[in-house]
């Protein structure tokens, strides 16, 4: 395996949220050009062992996030996120939900999912309890990694 491929891997790993391609080049730009990782990505993604999902906000634009697939590993496999708009955390949903939606239009439209993604945005609760304005606050009790 390569060093770029050991790095990426060991920062989706260890990661506890998505991540951006920008924010994953960051954390290992010591080892890897950016040209690398971004490849490193599609890499493990096509291998299907990393997913992805784009992410739309008005404040950063339009971005990449990825996460871990690993079997075995402390990975997202099949999570879903919400993100804040105004702090721009992600809030790690918990269990999916939304198996018997999926069933029932398995059902209805005689289709087979082999697959979705959700992410929800809004704006949290420590955000709404500042007026939704983005001020800074204490985002302990948020299930994301601190930056």
């Amino acid at each position: 395996m390569t060093k770029a491929r050991k790095a990426v891997l060991e920062v989706l790993r260890t990661a506890e949220r998505p991540l951006s391609a920008s924010e994953i080049s960051s954390l290992v730009s010591h080892c890897c050009d950016p040209v690398t990782i971004y490849r490193t990505l599609h890499y493990l993604e096509d291998k299907g062992l990393a997913d992805s999902f784009v992410l739309h906000c008005t404040e950063h634009g339009t971005e990449r996030y990825f996460t871990l697939l690993a079997p075995g590993e402390a990975s997202f496999a099949h999570h879903h996120w919400f993100h804040c708009e105004h702090c721009h955390q992600f809030i790690d949903l918990g269990d999916c939900r939304i198996g018997t939606l999926v069933d029932a239009y398995q059902e209805e439209l005689g289709i087979r999912v082999t697959g979705h993604t959700l992410y929800l945005t809004g704006v949290c609760p420590a955000c709404s309890s500042v007026g939704g304005n983005g001020q800074e606050h204490d985002h302990r009790g948020h299930k994301s990694q601190s930056e």
